[in-house]
């Protein structure tokens, strides 16, 4: 029997939407910057888009790319990530692109004004913490970010590990109850 394509249930899209609970879809993280998460107390995140060339995409459906290094400086009302590894496509041609380029990030006007005033205070800075695949968009998810001192750090570190040891002397008091 022949059903019209319109009246086929979809497949994928919708579903996948609703499991993650997420508007937008799903996202298929690339790379993360842990250090920058350590170095940083992160005030407020955005969602930028990328411009990239289509062997730049290739390289990053690979999964091989670093932000370790990475910073984002506004120009001339442009938001551009510099120092954002995404290595060249082993089976590029000589369309490669160079791995460390600056690259364009796409946000609102009102978004990168907001972000060019905070950013020129004093101990702010823009990083990026991650790049990512959303309904098969490249995007990054930069942060507005002031710099910890090292006791900072050193405190994030000891709470970090008093929370772990928490959760372990919790995890074993509920396994002993369940023995007993």
């Amino acid at each position: 029997m022949y059903v019209p394509k319109e009246s086929q249930p979809k497949q994928g899209g919708g579903a996948a939407k609703a499991r993650d609970g997420e508007k937008g879809g799903k996202r298929k993280i690339v790379a993360q910057n842990k250090k920058a998460r350590h170095d940083y107390a992160i005030i407020d995140t955005y969602e930028a888009g990328l411009v990239l060339m289509g062997t730049e995409v290739k390289s990053l459906r690979e999964g091989r790319t670093s932000l370790t290094d990475g910073f984002v400086h506004i120009d001339q009302g442009e938001a551009w990530l510099h120092n954002a590894h995404i290595p060249e496509y082993h089976q590029g041609s000589w369309t490669n692109h160079s791995a460390r380029r600056k690259r364009k990030l796409l946000l609102h006007r009102e978004e990168i004004a907001k972000l060019e005033s905070k950013a020129q205070e004093t101990g702010h800075t823009i990083v990026p913490l991650a790049i990512y695949f959303k309904d098969g968009r490249a995007k990054a998810e930069i942060a507005l970010a002031r710099g910890k001192k090292e006791y900072d750090k050193r405190q994030t570190l000891r709470e970090q590990q008093d929370r772990r040891e928490a959760d372990r002397a919790i995890a074993a008091a509920k396994r002993r109850q369940r023995g007993h």
